[in-house]
């Protein structure tokens, strides 16, 4: 009796190790727990399964579960010798991909558009980098292979979490809607509706939805960070710190995170809080860098997560790493970490050295590249952010207020509002400039949010502070 996929497809292995794989895959696909434990479970019972392989190999790469990816690959190819001319394509396409080569990848899709697993991996969505720097490839992409579907809920939630990116918010919402009316726990489609109401100003409703989404039908969701991540970003959007601190307390903890997540999720959002004016005691990202570990941060797998790894860095101060991951991204075979991460990080080592003009006009110039960088326009706006106060640093407040109306002309954010108000009046809420090592409380460490609100220092002073937890 031949095993196969949820969609069709052949598995060249036995019936229990075929149940393992598809479960796990249909968990990974729905962003629940427990997906790499199936799948390494499906290797276990059946070492030549060369799929298991592949699989595992991926979520080593992209989500830094914990596996040997050389290993992995290297069964894989050897085992596809005996699997079928998909399962061999598939392989092919996984090996390529992880050596930053993602054409055998879409030439696979375009073959067996209903593998899910790979399908999942060429957009960039919650669990995946995507495999393309173009946004409208990997669109197309997902559209093309759409139609093999059906009205599968999964595909309808990715068609969704599309039609987000390219900013057509009310059929995201109407398409996730439909997602989750047949599958209210399905992660892709809550994703594309949490990006629908941030995008739109939407924050009182989006918040609403959000946490009574994560309490309930996505409660055994693997990556809950990210959609806790989703509540903060409105809380600090509408300018309650105060929830912005609950939540980080209970729901953001890098210790909980899985994978990558306390660098994508936690540490993101940390920064940001950071230079939210008005921000004080703001934990430092110090559990992050150890909950992700200096392999990431100074050689990231993705651009993507080297676009997070620049940030914690600059963070921490860490002017040293960030030399580290600008010089080793520039010598990357993958264009994306030549071209876009490596003068990143250079951009953000300027900032880490109180070179906040320099460091300005360095990420002006990215701002057309960061695109490349994978991940959603919610998250790639740090970067922005950086650029903002690099530019309120260095006391270029009409700079800095038209990048702020331009983000205003977006959607509504009485954060930005406040930002942009603090642009207009340098002069308000000036701090107090510490002295070198001091904290934002009495015998504390070192603070991110000590100078967040630092308009009115200028930039030649910026060298005398600290470089520890700038931010």
């Amino acid at each position: 009796m031949r095993c196969r996929d949820a969609y069709g497809y052949d598995l060249t292995t036995g019936p229990l190790a075929a149940a393992a794989y598809v479960d796990g895959v249909r968990d990974l696909l729905r962003l629940r727990t427990g997906a790499a434990d199936r799948i390494a479970t499906a290797i276990a019972l059946d070492p030549t399964f060369a799929l298991g392989h592949a699989a595992l190999a991926l979520l080593g790469h992209e989500m830094c579960v914990q596996v040997d990816i050389a290993a992995r690959l290297a069964d894989a190819r050897l085992h596809a010798g005996r699997a079928t001319e998909r399962e061999r394509s598939h392989v092919h396409a996984v090996e390529r991909h992880l050596r930053g080569d993602g054409a055998p990848l879409i030439a696979h899709l375009a073959a067996y558009p209903r593998d899910a697993l790979l399908l999942s991996v060429a957009m960039p969505t919650i669990a995946f980098a995507g495999v393309t720097d173009v946004p409208e490839q990997a669109w197309r992409i997902v559209e093309d292979a759409a139609p093999a579907y059906g009205d599968d809920p999964w595909i309808t939630g990715l068609m969704a979490f599309v039609r987000q990116e390219q900013r057509r918010f009310d059929e995201a919402m109407e398409l996730s809607c439909r997602s989750l009316a047949l599958e209210p726990a399905g992660g892709h489609a809550a994703h594309a509706r949490a990006h629908a109401h941030y995008e739109t100003g939407d924050h009182a409703a989006g918040l609403a939805w959000m946490d009574a989404w994560i309490v309930g039908d996505g409660a055994a969701t693997d990556s809950l960070t990210h959609f806790s991540w989703h509540a903060a970003l409105h809380e600090l959007s509408i300018g309650d710190l105060d929830a912005v601190r609950a939540r980080y307390e209970t729901q953001l903890q890098p210790r909980h995170a899985v994978g990558c997540r306390a660098l994508v999720d936690s540490g993101s959002l940390l920064f940001r809080w950071a230079i939210t004016p008005d921000a004080t005691d703001v934990p430092t990202l110090d559990e992050v860098v150890a909950v992700t570990g200096r392999g990431v941060l100074e050689r990231p797998g993705t651009a993507f997560l080297g676009l997070h790894a620049a940030v914690a860095l600059l963070a921490t101060g860490d002017r040293v790493g960030l030399r580290n991951l600008a010089t080793w991204c520039a010598a990357h075979p993958n264009p994306t970490h030549r071209e876009v991460v490596a003068p990143l990080a250079a951009a953000l080592g300027l900032l880490a050295a109180g070179r906040c003009s320099a460091a300005a006009d360095r990420l002006a110039a990215l701002a057309s590249s960061t695109w490349r960088l994978g991940g959603s326009d919610a998250q790639r706006e740090i970067v922005e952010e950086a650029r903002i106060a690099a530019l309120l640093r260095a006391g270029r407040y009409d700079e800095a207020r038209r990048v702020l109306d331009d983000r205003l002309d977006r959607r509504v954010s009485p954060r930005d509002q406040r930002w942009r108000a603090t642009a207009s009046s340098p002069g308000i809420a000036a701090p107090r400039r510490p002295e070198p090592g001091a904290s934002g409380r009495p015998g504390g460490p070192p603070n991110v949010a000590v100078w967040s609100q630092t308009a009115t220092i200028p930039a030649r002073d910026m060298q005398s502070l600290p470089n520890r937890n700038r931010f």
